[in-house]
């Protein structure tokens, strides 16, 4: 056994050698374009998906933004009340993978465990749809939510945005362009899984970006060039590098991370960034994890605790005093 292998929690150890073994497998070495590697990150990832609580409706909404259409699903699971507080959530995969679709059990598991309608989007994936369409889409979607809250049972004053990896990434990016527009009242939390927000990663966290720990330099390198274009590394837009925002007036913040991810220190800094901006920060390691972690909820304790601390943290900031009382 590899010592990045060995590092990381036995439980967790098991998803990551699935998904890379089977990754490789269906590879079989070949040099893949974009959407025969997503067909294969969708594949591989479709028995950690499969079950999970059931919903008590599922919707789904097409949007367009930009001249571009996307997909929208609603998730209500039964312990939502009539009127519930929604998690907007944006899913991971370096902009360029992934969908609403990989991501649905971690989805109906934060509606369920939270009692909210969760909304997430398939937005445009890079490099075919560079940034910032991603951006705009979700920014329409959020205003398509509060336009619809009244059809969607949803309370629209009770809003968190929420998402991992590339996913976190955006939303922050949407909280800070909400900011812009003087239109963030009602977003009361953002849930922040192991985020992307800055190009620049240190020599420490690189040692741990080995394709054991799922996340390599290379591959965020890829990421980043996919999303933002050649000049990516030398990017300084903080809307695409929310680390480098100024970050005051942004809701409460959770942000959970693994001590074998490449992009840990970011949640780190990003927690640090944002206390230093007067802004109420929780910030939540989880040792052994590597990226993507909370995926392995299947298996593995630390992941079903760090979904159900988002989820608690979520209640925390989302139902209403009123309801809490009658509660």
């Amino acid at each position: 056994m590899s010592a990045a292998l060995d590092a990381l929690d036995p439980q967790l150890r098991r998803f990551v050698e699935d998904v890379c073994e089977e990754g490789a497998r269906l590879r079989a070495g070949r040099a893949l374009d974009w959407p025969e590697r997503r067909q294969i990150a969708a594949q591989v990832r479709a028995p950690w998906c499969a079950g999970g609580p059931a919903m008590q409706q599922v919707q789904e909404h097409w949007l367009e933004a930009d001249g571009h259409a996307f997909r929208v699903r609603v998730l209500r699971p039964a312990t939502a009340p009539a009127v519930a507080p929604a998690l907007f959530y944006l899913h991971g995969g370096g902009w360029c993978m992934f969908s609403i679709d990989t991501h649905d059990r971690l989805l109906r598991t934060y509606a369920h465990e939270a009692g909210a309608v969760v909304v997430a989007i398939d937005y445009a994936l890079a490099p075919e749809h560079r940034y910032p369409l991603a951006l705009d889409q979700c920014v329409a979607a959020l205003a398509w939510l509060r336009a619809q809250a009244q059809a969607l049972g949803i309370d629209a004053e009770h809003l968190a945005l929420g998402g991992d990896s590339a996913g976190a990434n955006l939303a922050v990016a949407s909280a800070l362009r909400l900011r812009q527009a003087q239109a963030l009242s009602g977003v009361r939390a953002l849930l922040l899984n192991y985020g992307a927000f800055d190009t620049r990663i240190s020599d420490t966290a690189a040692r741990l970006g080995t394709p054991e720990d799922l996340l390599t330099v290379a591959e965020m390198e890829e990421f980043w060039t996919s999303y933002l274009g050649p000049d990516a590394m030398t990017n300084d837009d903080p809307l695409a590098q929310p680390l480098r925002a100024d970050l005051h007036d942004l809701p409460p913040a959770l942000l959970l991370y693994g001590d074998r991810d490449v992009l840990g220190e970011q949640s780190v800094s990003m927690a640090q960034r944002l206390r230093e901006a007067g802004g109420q920060v929780e910030l939540r390691r989880y040792p052994g994890a590597p990226h993507s972690f909370v995926e392995a909820m299947v298996v593995s304790e630390q992941a079903r605790a760090a979904v159900a601390t988002g989820a608690a943290w979520l209640r925390r900031h989302l139902v209403p005093s009123s309801q809490e009382s009658a509660a």
